[in-house]
């Protein structure tokens, strides 16, 4: 290929340090994207070899977009399956609205809904929030050493 004198060549991409495995989507803030957002995970984990995940991760993804429809409800909401390494993957949902969710408290037996993170807390390794210029991720990370010592 010859370049012409007003082209620059294209320099090498400088390769990312987080460039890990990863499957996103946007997807509207709806309660519908739950269904979205658990085979986006789906996919993922089959890609990966992680089947072993799915049950908790597909919980933990329909929780995550639970809480940003209820508590954001506006405009879009981002889906991220990021494969940490060779048996841990987080689950995320990106919003904008900048309130992070609040320490669950203990749901009363009628109530129908309240339980959310409860369930996040107990099938993740661990959880949390970033907090963005824009908005906020909320993460889980999910990993098989759990999953095989709860079968």
């Amino acid at each position: 290929m010859t370049l012409l004198s007003s082209e620059k060549p294209m320099r090498p991409a400088i390769p990312d340090p987080l460039d890990l495995p990863l499957y996103a989507e946007t997807l509207p803030c709806a309660a519908e994207s739950a269904a979205d957002a658990r085979r986006l995970v789906r996919k993922a984990l089959d890609a990966w070899g992680l089947q072993v995940l799915e049950p908790s991760a597909s919980l933990v993804v329909s929780e995550l977009v639970g809480n940003s429809v209820e508590h954001y409800g506006r405009d879009l909401i981002r889906v991220k399956a990021v494969r940490l390494d060779e048996d841990r993957v987080q689950v995320a949902v990106i919003d904008r609205s900048p309130q992070g969710p609040t320490v669950p408290k203990q749901a009363e037996l009628l109530d129908e809904s309240g339980r959310g993170l409860f369930l996040v807390d107990a099938l993740a390794a661990d959880w949390g929030t970033d907090r963005m210029r824009w908005g906020k991720r909320v993460w889980a990370n999910l990993t098989t050493d759990i999953e095989e010592t709860d079968q």
